[in-house]
């Protein structure tokens, strides 16, 4: 059997191995992660409702159909978290919005169902921002989480709690979402793996705009090979998602072989359209100093992707509108401050406006094509700026220039959302600050399996570096901040009548 230590920090992968060679019990892999859930997540917060008990009686079956010699799933008995915008059958899901402090889901959605089906065990839920909006995770119900490499700093959004626990190593694989940047950004913030598949690839059972292909759900992991694990067991087709369609999902599993020599790289640092601080650029200038030996060429791309700005305000207010209405007439305060401004964004648009926006999403993307010619893929970086603190709700300056509203700052991310295109951030190093630096990595129309090769062989090459591989945060030198993650948390006592969590303080327990 292999000993705790050093358990937690293996990939999923390799801990799938060992449990169907029976080498690792399913129980005590669980119990390893609950016991890491209970020792850290007090200081960084990523953890919400949980579901310790169920999860234990499912390592227990998972235990037996090993013993027993039965069919395994790709992720039998793997601990996973769920993103707190997915429904989980009789787990607490909350969005992280008081409207829904109390919604125990009586099914799980699509994804949810499929990983279980594969052999994961739900653990718990990893925090968001109110309803996804924004790359700073706090609301109103769980309290911010923060980043584990400085607890002081955000852990990006609205993935970032399950970045955060992923690089906590409280839970082998954790799901994720993205409209604008949402699995890449805290993936680079917290030094994971975040991939965006191109649309349709994973279904996603919970966009209100079922045609909408800015919005899509996606694995995230400490490893390349740990996010196709998860992607293998969700992609394919479902009539909950419109935009799916059928493929091979075991295609993800083992990522292309990709010979980097015969690589041709195009770079640029903000897309022709982006403010990106000073430091930041200086940051990823280095990486590719250090990192262009490895292919056969490495040049500068010029971006000229017209009104990209104005597109995505449109586009993401439509899918907020469709979202976010009904509670907005009832009570507007109802809502946060991000949330709200969306709506309103949305609300005082025509008909004239989405129309535009619809028609330039598709220049956008020839653009980009043409951008592209004689390229594999595009590097640059993921995040404009370095951590902030998570007290400071977004960026809001960069470069010295005001950002226009609480999402500008994102727009490295969502520039390539727009032209519907397959992204991965990439763990390379740190950045002028000694935090996390992540290296977007943007794939040609439809390459997702291509980029994923890209990706694996990249994160091999940068393992031999010390400027290039992947940084760890110091797990031992976490302590409790101030103000306390927990410190937004306004409301009366929250009841978790799917878990065995009670308590407002129990959040980050």
């Amino acid at each position: 059997m292999v000993a705790d230590a050093g358990l937690l920090a293996l990939s999923a992968v390799e801990l799938r191995r060992l449990i169907g060679d029976r080498q690792l019990s399913p129980v005590e892999l669980l119990e390893a992660c609950i016991a890491r859930i209970e020792a850290l997540n007090p200081f960084v917060n990523a953890i919400t409702a949980t579901c310790f008990e169920r999860a234990r009686t499912e390592a227990r079956a998972a235990e037996r159909a090993v013993l027993d010699g039965r069919p395994l799933g790709l992720l039998h008995g793997l601990p996973l978290g769920v993103k707190d915008l997915e429904a989980t059958e009789g787990l607490l899901t909350t969005l992280g919005s008081p409207m829904y402090r109390g919604h125990v889901p009586a099914a799980d959605n699509v994804l949810v169902a499929r990983l279980r089906q594969a052999g994961a065990i739900v653990v718990g839920k990893t925090n968001v921002p109110e309803l996804g909006a924004g790359a700073n995770t706090r609301n109103a119900v769980w309290g911010a989480t923060g980043n584990p490499f400085d607890p002081r700093l955000n852990a990006g959004g609205s993935s970032g709690g399950s970045a955060a626990a992923l690089a906590c190593n409280m839970l082998p694989l954790c799901t994720g979402s993205d409209t604008g940047g949402s699995l890449r950004i805290p993936a680079a913030l917290c030094g994971v793996v975040g991939f965006r598949p191109s649309p349709g690839i994973v279904p996603s059972s919970r966009k209100p705009l079922g045609w909408t292909p800015i919005s899509v759900v996606g694995p995230m992991g400490r490893t390349v090979a740990d996010s196709c694990l998860q992607l293998a067991a969700s992609a394919g087709a479902d009539v909950g998602d419109p935009l799916s369609y059928p493929l091979d999902p075991g295609s993800f599993l083992h990522p292309r072989a990709v010979d980097l020599g015969e690589l041709r790289v195009g770079w640029t640092e903000d897309f022709g359209a982006c403010d990106v601080d000073p430091a930041i650029r200086q940051a990823f200038r280095r990486k590719l100093v250090a990192m262009r030996h490895l292919f056969r060429s490495c040049e500068e791309v010029r971006f000229d992707l017209g009104d990209v700005h104005r597109c995505f305000d449109v586009l993401r207010a439509e899918a907020f509108v469709a979202a976010t209405r009904d509670a907005y007439v009832r009570d507007p305060e109802s809502l946060g401050p991000n949330t709200r401004a969306n709506y309103e964004i949305g609300a005082a648009m025509s008909l004239i406006d989405s129309a535009w926006a619809q028609a330039e999403q598709t220049r956008i993307l020839s653009r980009f094509h043409a951008a592209m010619a004689g390229c594999d893929v595009i590097l640059a970086p993921t995040t404009p700026v370095t951590p902030f603190p998570w007290t400071v709700l977004h960026a809001d300056n960069v470069d010295g220039k005001p950002q226009a509203n609480y999402y500008r700052w994102l727009a490295l991310t969502y520039v390539v959302t727009l032209a519907t295109l397959p992204a991965l951030s990439l763990p390379c190093g740190v950045d002028h600050a000694g935090m996390p630096f992540g290296l977007q990595i943007v794939g040609r129309f439809r390459e997702d399996h291509r980029l994923l090769g890209v990706a694996a062989a990249l994160e091999h090459a940068f393992a031999g570096s010390d400027t290039l591989r992947r940084p760890l945060p110091v797990l031992e030198a976490l302590r409790p901040v101030e103000p306390a993650l927990t410190s937004l948390v306004s409301a009366p006592p929250l009841l978790d009548r799917g878990g065995e969590r009670t308590g407002v303080i129990a959040a980050g327990a």
